[in-house]
C-alpha cells in the first residue's frame, strides 16, 4: 500500500497535466478559428466579422481621399482599392454625375476647406477628414490625405481626428439604420511614424474612439466592422474579445 499511494499520486498528476495541455490546445485552436465577435459598447452592439462590405445590409461606408476624388486610373485612385471597386462596379451613376452632386451638396459649416489650386491631377476642393456624403445606401467619407505624388497617408493625430469627426457625422446621418465599415487604414493608406501598426491595432483604436464618442446605435440598428477574409489572419479576435468582454 505504501508503494501504491505515491504511484497513484504521480499517475493523477500526469493525467491532470495532460488534461490541462489538451484544454490549452483546444482553446488555442478555437481562438485561431474565431471569425466573428459581438462587442457591447453601452447600448450599441458592434459586430466584428469576416465578409464583403458590399453585401451588408443598411449603410455601407466607403473611404475616399480628402478631395472626394473619383478618377480611377491607378494614379489618383487604384483599381484595387475599395473606393476604386465602388466607383467601377457599384456606382449606379457616372463618376461625373457623382462629382456634380458632391459639388452641389450643402455640407455642414467647416466641412469644406480651402481649394488646393496648385493640384495638377484630380479635384481641387478639399474637405475636412471624416466628412460624409450620402449616396443611396453608401456613405462616402473623406479619410486619406494625399501628398504631391498622390500617395495616401495620415499621421496618427490625423487618424484620430478622422475617427472622432466620422463618428460625429455618422450620428447625424444614420437615421437608425445599421452601418457597416471596414478597418480604416487597412489598405494602402500609410500612417506616418507607425509602419508596424497592424489591422488589429487599428481595429482597437476604432473601438476606443467609438466608445468615447457620443455616437450610439439604437436597437435594432448596429455597427458592423467587416474584415476581408484575406486579412482575418492579421486580427486575433480572441485578443480583442478579452479586452472588450
Amino acid at each position: 500500500n505504501h508503494v501504491l499511494k505515491p504511484l497513484s499520486r504521480r499517475v493523477y498528476f500526469s493525467d491532470l497535466l495532460i488534461l490541462l495541455l489538451l484544454t490549452y490546445v483546444g482553446v488555442w485552436a478555437w481562438a485561431n478559428r474565431l471569425r466573428s465577435l459581438a462587442v457591447g459598447i453601452d447600448e450599441t452592439t458592434v459586430s466584428i466579422r469576416s465578409g464583403d462590405i458590399f453585401c451588408q445590409d443598411g449603410f455601407k461606408v466607403i473611404a475616399f481621399n480628402e478631395y472626394f476624388d473619383t478618377q480611377v486610373d491607378d494614379v489618383v485612385i487604384s483599381e484595387a482599392s475599395l473606393n476604386g471597386a465602388f466607383i467601377m462596379n457599384r456606382l449606379d451613376i457616372t463618376s461625373a454625375e457623382l462629382d456634380e452632386r458632391i459639388a452641389k451638396h450643402q455640407f455642414d459649416l467647416g466641412d469644406e476647406l480651402e481649394e488646393d489650386v496648385g493640384r495638377l491631377i484630380g479635384k481641387k476642393q478639399k474637405y475636412r477628414l471624416g466628412t460624409i456624403f450620402v449616396h443611396n445606401d453608401f456613405l462616402l467619407t473623406t479619410f486619406a490625405k494625399f501628398d504631391r505624388k498622390n500617395q495616401a497617408n495620415l499621421t496618427m493625430p490625423e487618424y484620430l481626428e478622422f475617427l472622432i469627426n466620422f463618428w460625429d457625422q455618422i450620428n447625424k446621418v444614420y437615421a437608425q439604420k445599421s452601418v457597416s465599415v471596414t478597418i480604416f487604414g487597412s489598405g494602402i493608406t500609410r500612417i506616418k511614424g507607425h509602419k508596424t501598426i497592424g489591422d488589429e491595432d487599428l481595429l482597437k483604436i476604432m473601438l476606443w474612439t467609438f466608445r468615447i464618442s457620443e455616437m450610439r446605435f439604437k436597437y435594432p440598428a448596429k455597427l458592423s466592422i467587416i474584415i476581408h477574409k484575406g486579412k482575418m489572419d492579421k486580427v486575433n479576435l480572441f485578443d480583442v474579445k478579452s479586452e472588450w468582454a
